[in-house]
C-alpha cells in the first residue's frame, strides 16, 4: 500500500510540476485556470498508469471476499485472471472513470492548494511552515472529496465483478444510480474518504513542500 501510494503521488507531483512549468506565463505566474488543466493532466496521467489497474484489482478482490466462495487466492491469482479471461483490458476496466475522477481530483485539489498557497505566502517568499502546507493540504482534501465524490461513485461501480453485465458504461452507471437511488447516493461514502483524503493530503503536500526546500 506505502508503494502504490508513493508511486500515484510521484506520478502526480512530477507531472503536475512538469506540465505547470511550461503554461506559466512571463512573469512567472499562473492563473487558476492553468493550475486546473496542469492538475488535470496530472491526475490523467495518474490515472492511467498506475491508479486504473490497482483499483481493479483491489475492488475485484473485495467484492469475491464476500462471496460464499472466493475465485481469487490472492493478488497474483487476481490478476492472472483477469489476463486470461479478459485479455490486459480486464485490469483497465473501469480506466475512464478513473482518469475521469483521478483528473478531477488533481484539478480541484492542486487549484485549491496552489491558489490558498499563493493567497498566504508573502511577497517575496515562495516558502511555507510544515504546519502551514499540512493546513492547506486539509483544506484542499475537503474541497476535493465533495466535488468529486460522483466520479468516485460510478468509478467503483463500474470496476465490480457485477458491472459488464449491469451498466453499458460510465454514463449509464451514473443514470441507473441517481434513477434508482437517488442523487444523494452519488455522495454515498462522503464521510470515510474525507477522512482519508484530508490527511493524505496534508500529509503529501507537507512532505512535498520540505523536500521542494531541501531541492532548492
Amino acid at each position: 500500500m506505502l508503494t502504490g501510494n508513493a508511486a500515484k503521488a510521484g506520478v502526480r507531483f512530477l507531472t503536475y510540476d512538469s506540465i505547470k512549468t511550461q503554461l506559466r506565463q512571463a512573469d512567472g505566474t499562473l492563473t487558476m485556470p492553468r493550475m486546473m488543466l496542469a492538475g488535470m493532466c496530472a491526475g490523467i496521467v495518474e490515472g492511467a498508469t498506475v491508479v486504473a489497474p490497482a483499483e481493479t484489482i483491489k475492488t475485484r478482490l473485495i467484492n469475491d471476499q464476500c462471496l460464499t466462495r472466493p475465485k481469487y487466492s490472492g493478488v497474483v491469482d487476481c490478476v492472472g485472471t483477469a489476463i486470461r479471461t479478459e485479455g490486459v483490458a480486464g485490469i483497465y476496466r473501469g480506466v475512464v472513470p478513473v482518469m475521469a475522477r483521478q483528473g478531477a481530483n488533481s484539478c480541484v485539489r492542486f487549484a485549491a492548494y496552489d491558489s490558498l498557497r499563493q493567497w498566504l505566502v508573502a511577497p517575496g517568499k515562495d516558502k511555507l511552515s510544515f504546519w502551514q502546507s499540512f493546513a492547506l493540504g486539509m483544506i484542499a482534501g475537503t474541497v476535493t472529496v465533495f466535488v468529486t465524490m460522483p466520479l468516485d461513485v460510478v468509478k467503483t461501480r463500474m470496476q465490480s465483478l457485477a458491472a459488464p453485465q449491469e451498466y453499458k458504461g460510465s454514463l449509464h452507471c451514473a443514470y441507473r444510480v441517481v434513477s434508482e437511488e437517488g442523487v444523494r447516493a452519488l455522495w454515498k461514502g462522503a464521510t470515510p474518504r474525507l477522512s482519508r483524503l484530508m490527511f493524505s493530503g496534508a500529509i503529501v503536500f507537507a512532505v512535498y513542500e520540505e523536500v521542494m526546500k531541501l531541492l532548492r
